[in-house]
């Protein structure tokens, strides 16, 4: 079963077809350059469905951030760890309506708990790309440090920057 987690302003909850209309908007926009897109439609159904799986394989994965207030989706944030990540990563991904209101910070925070105290995880990771300076801040925000060290997912494919969150000190 996954788990559910509540922030101030977010509820994280598991992924379902409920913000497949989301996913398929940030899917179809250069917002999703980072994390594999644009890409068609479909891909929003099967990347919901690879998600639920992630959880059944690691027993850990992405949650749909949602607000509390509205009910509205405003991204998927989460652990993410298949083969060949080097370690388990923190991984955020906002629509564009909730980007700049501090949504990916809040939930990361949840997530980096989470990871922490249910897990007894010691650190992640955050793939981030060099040119994708909202998600180096956040990073930063929650105490992230850039190692200097890339990784290829691909091995045709762009490097990324790894940026480690240690998990065994206080959190900013």
């Amino acid at each position: 079963m996954i788990p559910s987690l509540a922030t101030d302003r977010l509820h994280l909850v598991p992924p379902s077809l409920s913000v497949l209309p989301a996913e398929r908007e940030f899917f179809a926009s250069e917002r999703s350059s980072f994390v594999g897109g644009p890409a068609p439609r479909h891909k929003a159904w099967r990347v919901i469905a690879l998600h639920l799986g992630h959880w059944q394989i690691l027993g850990y994965g992405m949650w749909a951030a949602i607000e509390r207030d509205s009910g509205a989706p405003v991204g998927l944030v989460g652990l993410w760890g298949p083969e060949p990540w080097p370690m388990p990563e923190l991984a955020y991904h906002l629509y564009e309506e909730a980007e700049g209101k501090g949504y990916a910070t809040e939930a990361g925070r949840a997530v980096l708990d989470f990871a922490r105290d249910r897990l007894g995880m010691r650190e992640l990771a955050s793939m981030i790309a060099p040119a994708n300076a909202a998600s180096q801040s956040v990073a930063r925000r929650l105490g992230a440090e850039n190692t200097g060290r890339e990784f290829r997912a691909d091995p045709d494919g762009p490097a990324v920057e790894i940026w480690r969150h240690d998990l065994t000190g206080e959190r900013p």
